[in-house]
């Protein structure tokens, strides 16, 4: 697979489907989620909150994204400081994909954004008990 934009998130952007649109800007709930693809590999054609992958989740949720903005980097551009760490203390599985998604503290309704599995050939990571950073392209986190 390669990485993608989750065909419900981009729905809801434009007004249709299951979730409403959402303020990157604004909103603080924006998270990471490392996950073993031997345990369950997210779909992002099919999967649209949290609950559909999160059994694949190795740790914890990141912290959540900090300075984020919307058109600074270039049109359309989504764009967020660096997580340094994102991820602390982490043990498990070796984890193949990077996905993002709006924490609402319940899974079922915690939307899910974007999937990544290469993210600048970093990933595969296997967690090694110590912190995990993510540090974001200069062109941004993604485009629509």
């Amino acid at each position: 697979m390669a990485n993608a934009i989750v065909t419900e998130f981009l729905n809801g952007q434009l007004g249709k489907g299951s979730y409403t649109a959402l303020d990157f800007e604004a909103d603080t709930a924006l998270k990471f989620a490392l996950i073993d693809h031997a345990v369950h590999t997210p779909l992002p054609a099919s999967d649209s909150y949290y609950s559909d992958f999160n059994a694949g989740v190795v740790g914890s949720l990141s912290s959540a994204l900090g300075t984020r903005t919307v058109g600074t980097v270039g049109a359309g551009v989504f764009d967020a400081a660096d997580l340094t760490p994102a991820f602390t203390s982490v043990t498990g599985a070796q984890c193949e994909s990077l996905n993002l998604i709006k924490d609402t503290t319940v899974a079922s309704t915690s939307p899910y954004i974007c999937y990544w599995d290469t993210a600048g050939g970093t990933l595969p990571v296997t967690p090694n008990g110590g912190d995990i950073n993510i540090a974001f392209n200069a062109s941004g986190i993604f485009k629509i």
